[in-house]
């Protein structure tokens, strides 16, 4: 996974509620293991205006991913170069698998995902998970909250397996020690 500590640029004003996976990726887009190629197919239902292609960050409404569990949304978006999301609220499901593909789900309240809808449709987005900001040009700043390992895995570029490799010679040792105690068996 690709370190993330800052993602800024042009937002896709998105804004509608209860945007669930069928409308992030559609099912007949899951037939596939890999993750490229998907967000071509991402919200085909409702693609957003051709002038936010390549924005890195989506602002949306509440209940973001809510629906079926599938990784597959995560995978559309990131395919599509989104690295945050910023909305009032995110399914848990959808919440999670965000963040185990390196993409930040910024909850915000409400009132903040307003401005944030009216300032992307003219100027950039600045999210810092740092500070844990969301910043403007106009001096917008709205602080967020992230769960402390999930932030630090995303700062850091941690995915599962990278955390399972930091213990490496502790599970190695582990095992040494579970082998030498079998073989004392009788």
């Amino acid at each position: 996974m690709k370190k993330v500590r800052v993602v800024a640029g042009r937002a896709y004003p998105l804004g509608r509620e209860n945007i669930d996976t069928d409308v992030i990726i559609a099912a007949d887009h899951l037939k596939t293991v890999t993750r490229e190629g998907l967000g071509r197919h991402a919200f085909a239902t409702i693609r957003a205006d051709p002038e936010y292609a390549g924005a890195p960050i989506l602002i949306a409404g509440a209940n973001f991913g809510c629906g079926s569990s599938r990784e597959h949304a995560a995978w559309a978006l990131a395919d599509l170069g989104i690295h945050a999301v910023i909305a009032p609220g995110f399914s848990d499901i959808f919440a999670g698998n965000a963040f185990k593909n390196g993409i930040v789900a910024v909850a915000l309240p409400q009132h903040a995902v307003d401005r944030l809808l009216e300032v992307a449709a003219t100027e950039p987005i600045h999210v810092d998970l740092e500070t844990m900001t969301v910043t403007t040009p106009m001096q917008d700043r709205f602080l967020f909250a992230l769960d402390p390992f999930r932030r630090d895995c995303l700062m850091n570029g941690l995915d599962e397996i990278a955390i399972t490799l930091a213990s490496e010679s502790a599970i190695a040792a582990y095992e040494a020690q579970a082998e030498i105690l079998t073989a004392m068996k009788p």
